[in-house]
């Protein structure tokens, strides 16, 4: 990461003007040590590692105030993810994942136009947002993907999405990723590195964390405080990133309303023609009212 700046005038004790006592040079020696010894103290507190952003991530009871994040500090770490590999064109339109020069104009748009509106609900503040589907096959996967993929458009901008389905997990595959570990193992292992877990997609900004090895009960992992601190803290340790849930569809699993408790807003997936306006609605209402930001038609 980018080294922080120091204000303080470089203090060095072998320029000494003649005559100064060795008190004087054992004290400005004391000085330098000070604001060194601060600065390093600075950088562990505020998460600055000279290593791969994706080191930054550990979960943290650090409670940064306002406007202690340099947004100098911020571009530079974006400019510093590393990308290991990049999906072609060709890769993303055969997966059906938008991106700027996409010559599918109408579905870029919808997202884009998507993304504004929860952009302005939000003050243009960073969010956490749970997105299921109405029912089995409504796409929640697809428009969650590609949801995100809209807020990694900005390169002020970067997003997160987590695989919330873990019955059925898919966004490893969508995006040719071959995870050793995931979020479950996360959750498991207090003593896990985040960075164990976090994935580069091939897409510039957006990085992935997969389901995990262990998908046997998953409400009682999200119902962990561990869950409720881990997106407590990539939010709040990263006001540039916007976090994406993929859940199983809440008709058939309280996954997504667990969730959405510990999230800012909820989505709703339903799929053009496949179910009734009742069924739809039932399953609106299963989401807390007050985070349910509406639904989207896919098909």
């Amino acid at each position: 990461m980018p080294e922080q700046r120091n204000d303080q005038p470089e203090l060095d004790p072998t320029e000494q003007r003649s005559g100064q006592s060795e008190e004087q040079g054992a004290r400005s020696a004391d000085e330098q040590s000070f604001w060194l010894k601060r600065k390093e103290r600075l950088k562990q507190e505020l998460g600055h590692f000279d290593e791969d952003d994706s080191r930054m991530l550990v979960p943290s009871s650090l409670e940064l105030g306002p406007g202690a994040v340099d947004k100098y500090v911020i571009s530079k770490q974006i400019v510093r993810m590393q990308e290991p590999r990049r999906l072609t064109p060709d890769d993303l339109d055969e997966r059906r994942i938008i991106y700027p020069e996409s010559r599918n104009r109408t579905l870029v748009n919808r997202f884009r136009d998507l993304r504004t509106k929860l952009l302005e609900l939000s003050g243009g503040n960073n969010f956490t947002l749970v997105v299921s589907g109405a029912s089995s096959g409504a796409g929640s996967s697809f428009v969650a993907l590609n949801l995100a993929a809209a807020f990694a458009f900005d390169q002020a901008k970067t997003a997160l999405i987590i695989d919330c389905n873990l019955r059925e997990p898919s966004l490893h595959t969508t995006l040719d990723v071959l995870p050793e570990t995931g979020l479950t193992d996360f959750l498991d292992d207090p003593d896990y590195d985040i960075a164990r877990i976090l994935y580069p997609t091939g897409i510039p900004r957006l990085r992935l964390i997969p389901a995990g090895s262990r998908r046997e009960t998953p409400s009682e992992f999200f119902t962990s405080f561990r869950m409720k601190q881990f997106l407590q803290a990539v939010r709040r340790r990263y006001p540039d990133r916007f976090i994406v849930l993929d859940t199983a569809p809440i008709s058939e699993s309280p996954d997504a309303r667990i969730l959405t408790e510990l999230c800012d807003y909820a989505m709703l997936v339903v799929p053009h023609g496949k179910i009734t306006a009742t069924t739809a609605e039932h399953a609106a209402t299963a989401f807390n009212p007050d985070k349910f930001v509406g639904a989207v038609i896919n098909g």
